[in-house]
């Protein structure tokens, strides 16, 4: 790698997201920051309440997403951020002048989703607002190099696989 490296590790809500972005950012051995922790008070208690995020909510937590990343990069630090950024817009503000940054795409169908959704307790975001996040999402394009990631595998086999793409190959 040229440079520091951030990874912002994107998908729907249930996607796995911070089950993946942990422990991937452990074998790297960089810094980890849930994306969710940086959401002001006002967008977790609309989500809470049942109410999807506007892009008007949004915009000030991508951009303490975005301080983050160039915290790290600035720094000469790569890193691993959690950020649903599901749509191409919020994308291109998170990466816009900053080469430092890579996109790993949980990519997963909507009824194994739901049934993760479902399942999950103690999580801010409620399930009935899962309609609203596939309504959202733009999956990334191949312009945008993402790491695309099959959630249907184990989650050893999905760190291995983001671990891999962002680590060289040893040269014979």
């Amino acid at each position: 790698m040229n440079g520091p490296v951030v990874l912002v590790v994107m998908g729907v809500s249930g996607s796995g997201k911070s089950t993946i972005a942990r422990p991937v950012a452990e074998r790297l051995g960089w810094p980890f920051q849930e994306g969710d922790d940086l959401h002001p008070e006002a967008n977790i208690a609309k989500m809470h309440a049942g109410h999807p995020l506007t892009d008007a909510d949004r915009w000030p937590w991508l951009d303490a997403v975005r301080a983050w990343i160039d915290a790290q990069a600035g720094a000469g630090r790569s890193g691993v951020i959690t950020c649903s950024a599901l749509k191409r817009a919020y994308r291109d503000r998170l990466r816009d002048g900053q080469p430092a940054v890579r996109f790993v795409y949980l990519k997963g169908d909507e009824a194994l989703i739901r049934q993760r959704v479902d399942a999950r307790q103690g999580h801010f975001m409620p399930p009935e607002l899962l309609d609203s996040q596939f309504q959202t999402l733009e999956a990334p394009t191949p312009d945008e190099n993402p790491i695309v990631i099959d959630i249907r595998q184990s989650i050893e086999a999905q760190v291995d696989e983001v671990v891999e793409a962002v680590t060289p190959s040893p040269r014979p």
